[in-house]
């Protein structure tokens, strides 16, 4: 077993209204954001399911046929390699849960995240 404590993980500023700290295990990526009100992660997609679960604020989540509204409490599931954007509607902070590991987060190749 393996003790992760996120006092200890540094916030990474990845924008103004964006911050990020993340654990990478052997099978997934768990992450924590925080994201200001008007906050956008624009279109991007991945290989990893993704998971939010959404502690505080309102998100909205866009992909080619759908237009979702989250609130705090709720919980969206998004399919591997959907093209997907996210606006915070409110100040946020979610968990993302990622299986696979993020390998292009480890890579540093997340730059989509870092614009704006």
């Amino acid at each position: 077993m393996k003790l992760h404590q996120w006092k200890s993980i540094p916030l990474e500023q990845l924008s103004a209204a964006l911050a990020r700290q993340a654990i990478h295990t052997d099978r997934i990526t768990i992450a924590r954001l925080e994201l200001k009100q008007g906050a956008v992660v624009p279109d991007h997609h991945h290989e990893n399911e993704q998971v939010t679960i959404l502690m505080a604020g309102k998100l909205q989540f866009i992909t080619a046929d759908q237009d979702l509204t989250i609130e705090a409490g709720e919980v969206m599931q998004i399919p591997s390699n959907v093209v997907h954007r996210v606006i915070a509607l409110e100040d946020s902070w979610v968990f993302d849960l990622f299986a696979p590991v993020r390998a292009d987060w480890l890579r540093g190749d997340d730059a989509y995240l870092r614009r704006g």
